[in-house]
């Protein structure tokens, strides 16, 4: 069985690219598979690319990236990843009271749709338990006050340290302080139950209700210092009316949470995320 990789480059757009690029894979016997790319602006902005290769004979081509990183990585000034899939990311969840997120999570890992390994479920609350045992996985409660803010986060840091490449808000009702963040730069996915920019805050569902909205949606996005404005990877929303109340809405809501959710989780698991300042470019989603 042939190696099977991942390469997410991000660079200043010149002519050459993706020669240099294919041209480099093929003199390491490498077959490309995909290969995606965008131009943020066609007169000189910033280029994306995303290509996914085999190597034969199920073997990794000694110092490929060094030799990528010198023959064609620096020349064009590229910030760029390669990633082996069978390296498999160590993934956490943190969760509070609401399901719903969680356990698609967990469903989807568990019918391999989430090339991840699963290393703990964290939450404030002990009520998930015995859902996440089921699955095999690690559960720690770790009980959150606004007093024990600072110490919880510690301890959560150290649970997670070497046991997480990815850590998953699936609706963890806690605002994670800028140190937590930092330990973590896009690599901490949060699920928010609105489409945002609007609606944000305390009770979406019921602002919307209040508005009188005939669309609701959900926001998938990574964490930053700044609550809820960090760059948005997936949004989808749902039509609704007069005839739904605000319980309507919250049931309803729910199922676009949690595939908005599974569906970010996944693309950034299959490197298909590439962030530029607040933005995202998503390659085949």
């Amino acid at each position: 069985m042939d190696a099977t990789a991942h390469l997410l480059i991000t660079c200043p757009d010149q002519p050459g690219i993706v020669s240099a690029v294919s041209g480099f894979l093929y003199a390491h016997h490498a077959n490309i598979t995909a290969l995606d790319q965008h131009t943020a602006d066609p007169s000189g902005g910033c280029f994306f690319m995303r290509v996914a290769f085999r190597l034969p004979n199920h073997e990794r081509a000694d110092g490929i990236e060094e030799a990528f990183d010198t023959e064609v990585a620096r020349p064009f000034a590229m910030d760029w990843h390669l990633h082996y899939t069978a390296d498999r990311p160590k993934m956490a969840i943190l969760a509070s009271r609401p399901d719903h997120a969680l356990l698609e999570l967990l469903w989807r890992w568990a019918r391999g749709e989430l090339p991840a390994d699963i290393s703990m479920v964290i939450s404030n609350h002990p009520d998930h338990r015995a859902a996440v045992e089921a699955f095999g996985l690690p559960y720690h409660h770790i009980p959150a006050t606004p007093e024990t803010k600072e110490a919880v986060e510690a301890e959560i840091l150290e649970r997670l340290a070497g046991q997480a490449d990815l850590v998953v808000l699936a609706r963890y009702m806690q605002i994670l302080s800028p140190t937590f963040v930092a330990h973590y730069p896009h690599r901490i996915i949060n699920i928010h139950h609105s489409f945002l920019p609007a609606f944000a805050g305390a009770d979406p569902y019921q602002q919307a209700f209040d508005r009188g909205v005939k669309l609701i949606g959900a926001t998938a996005h990574y964490v930053t210092d700044e609550l809820d404005a960090g760059p948005v990877i997936d949004q989808d929303v749902i039509r609704v009316s007069h005839r739904d109340r605000v319980p309507d809405l919250r049931v309803r809501g729910r199922e676009v949470e949690r595939n908005v959710l599974a569906r970010a989780v996944r693309w950034h698991l299959e490197d298909r995320i590439a962030v530029w300042g607040n933005r995202t470019v998503v390659f085949g989603g």
